[in-house]
């Protein structure tokens, strides 16, 4: 996508006859890679990844993600990066705990932390390339690419269409009974960022910023 940015597109299975895409960002400093929200690869594309660097670090930005962790924390003995409170992957234990307050492990970047969150989610800023990585939270979808016939229509009627979106399932679990996540993305809206990149749908590479305002008003009106 930019310099040492690299975006990797792929699935996961839910069920049966139930697959949708889902994202991995390779960021390389020096030798060193830096996985954000994790795919296992195939045998193929892993010895590519081996030939591009040695993997440093993973990191989790989204309570609901983490089904691969494990494999690279075993197979690299990387350090691994989240957010306390996990609850759907909760058996790894963080060597780094993501807050609003940490370092970022990668150069001219920094950690976005939804405060108001039920369930662990954040984000982070290539400030570099004013690229926002998200994982559930904001949404790019401009394909139904590694989406299966009834993932499709599931996804439809979640609410879910071809445009940037905030995810109707994720904002209705992770919204705190009789609150609103509305200061949150009002925060996320003070950064300075103009593309974005989801752990599912697509990479957005222009007036990304604009466009999640926009997204914003509209979802919380």
């Amino acid at each position: 996508l930019y310099e040492n940015v690299y975006w990797v597109h792929g699935s996961i299975k839910m069920a049966p006859a139930m697959t949708m895409n889902r994202n991995m960002l390779i960021l390389k400093e020096g030798e060193s890679l830096f996985l954000v929200n994790p795919i296992r690869l195939n045998q193929v594309e892993e010895q590519k990844l081996k030939a591009l660097g040695e993997v440093k670090a993973i990191l989790r930005l989204g309570d609901f993600h983490g089904i691969d962790d494990a494999y690279y924390i075993d197979t690299f003995k990387c350090e691994f990066w989240c957010q306390d409170g996990q609850s759907t992957y909760p058996d790894l234990k963080p060597d780094h705990v993501i807050s609003a307050e940490s370092k970022a492990p990668v150069d001219n970047a920094e950690f976005f932390v939804f405060s108001t969150s039920k369930y662990p989610e954040a984000a982070l800023l290539l400030k570099s390339h004013k690229l926002l990585i998200t994982t559930d939270s904001v949404q790019n979808w401009s394909d139904w690419s590694h989406t299966s016939g009834p993932a499709k229509l599931l996804l439809r009627l979640m609410g879910f269409k071809l445009k940037l979106l905030i995810g109707k399932p994720w904002l209705k679990r992770v919204t705190p009974a009789g609150s609103s996540m509305r200061g949150d993305f009002e925060a996320l809206l003070k950064l300075e960022f103009d593309s974005l990149v989801a752990a599912h749908g697509t990479p957005l590479l222009n007036n990304a910023h604009a466009k999640l305002s926009a997204v914003v008003s509209e979802t919380f009106k």
